[in-house]
């Protein structure tokens, strides 16, 4: 059988999945698995196709001290144990920086530029290109491709890219970029089938889960993203901040005596709904609590979503319809409820029954603005995107080139 792995590595885990290419060159997703607990207690979890239970089991710490060693185990078991030699291995890379602006073959050159990007993704990018490093070294005939999150709104008008910096910082690099990529690339594609309605239309995503966004897109293009630079723009997350004034990072240097280190560390880590409540960064662990801090980190989640959408909407010039995914936009009846509310301007009315049971479309009937929720796949997008360029190794793997000015 022939397989694309796919591979999401984060700081204490490796998420994975396998796709079988079906004789007329279509994807089926055949195990969906995960080795967690790395350097702590591990635990290889995987099931198939209908959900079934394929492995579940621990490991000594000494045996998966980090994450290259975490997915080697995992290849291992499906080599050794379900005889699966994958034909290509696909990663999610959170930046490409203003080099990749589609997925492409990685070489020793690729991983090279991609580390110049650390920084802008310290809590993604280190951990996307260890797995890739050691796959490389072990298995230098394997073909993997970087499909990055930033590609699909490398299209943006320069205008929604710029900082208004000396154009030298831009020409660096020092750009809005967006992120979540791979989720819009995959609802934008997916929209013709399940709404073709409003497929080329304007819409507003909202990707809300522990990292969050938005994006504005209309025929299938990113217009605008509510993250820029890093991933900490734009929307309060888990434990990230989302949109800030600059001169707080400046007053936590000077007035506090922090260092740079220790400033990503709190913005990162220390902020966003964990910070607001003092409790949690899971959003349903703060609908479940009775604590007023609760409450109030999840007001200011819905009030920024909903001051977001109108942003994305003045982008759009209008918006013809809304969309949520990711894990509380697919999930949350509560959030979805509260945020359609405050987009009442916007011309969404909500049909309660609906919602509740996480209807494709959730708002009445008679709404002015559509409302719709649609589960995004980006295993599948980083398979389709491996898929293609395995199918056209003649691709360069160099980086492009920059659009004139």
């Amino acid at each position: 059988m022939d397989t694309i792995l796919v591979v999401n590595a984060g700081s204490s885990s490796v998420k994975f999945q396998v796709f079988a290419l079906d004789g007329d060159g279509r994807l089926r997703r055949e195990i969906k698995g995960q080795m967690d607990g790395i350097g702590s207690r591990p635990r290889l979890r995987a099931t198939g196709a209908t959900g079934d239970t394929l492995a579940d089991r621990a490991y000594p710490i000494e045996s998966v001290q980090d994450v290259p060693g975490a997915l080697m185990l995992a290849s291992a078991w499906l080599r050794d144990e379900l005889q699966l030699s994958p034909l290509a291995v696909g990663h999610r890379v959170v930046h490409g920086g203003p080099d990749y602006d589609r997925a492409v073959l990685i070489d020793h050159g690729v991983i090279a530029r991609l580390e110049r990007f650390t920084t802008l993704a310290p809590l993604h990018q280190p951990h996307n290109l260890a797995p890739i490093r050691s796959l490389l070294a072990n298995f230098p005939a394997l073909p993997q491709v970087a499909c990055f999150d930033t590609a699909f709104h490398r299209d943006h008008d320069q205008v929604a890219d710029h900082y208004a910096i000396p154009r030298g910082l831009h020409d660096e690099g020092i750009r809005r970029y967006g992120f979540h990529g791979l989720s819009y690339e995959y609802i934008a594609k997916t929209l013709p089938q399940v709404a073709p309605d409003i497929a080329k239309a304007r819409v507003v995503v909202a990707h809300l889960g522990s990292g969050a966004s938005m994006c504005a897109i209309h025929g299938g293009r990113s217009v605008e993203s509510t993250m820029g630079f890093t991933a900490l723009d734009g929307l309060p997350m888990g434990t990230r901040t989302g949109q800030i004034d600059p001169g707080v990072i400046l007053y936590l240097m000077t007035a506090k005596g922090m260092s740079p280190p220790e400033v990503q560390n709190f913005l990162y880590r220390d902020c966003g709904l964990k910070g607001l409540s003092g409790i949690s960064n899971d959003m349903r662990e703060l609908q479940n609590s009775s604590d007023p801090r609760a409450a109030f980190a999840i007001d200011y989640f819905v009030y920024r979503v909903a001051l977001h959408a109108g942003m994305l909407a003045a982008a759009l010039q209008g918006v013809d319809a809304f969309v949520f995914t990711a894990g509380i936009g697919e999930n949350s009846v509560g959030i979805r409820a509260r945020i359609a509310e405050r987009l009442a301007w916007l011309g969404v009315t909500l049909d309660p029954t609906e919602n509740a049971r996480h209807a494709l479309r959730i708002s009445r009937a008679d709404s002015r603005t559509p409302v719709y929720v649609v589960p995004t796949d980006e295993e599948l997008m980083i398979a389709q995107h491996t898929l293609s360029l395995l199918l056209n190794r003649h691709s360069s793997s160099r980086p492009k080139r920059e659009r004139a000015s």
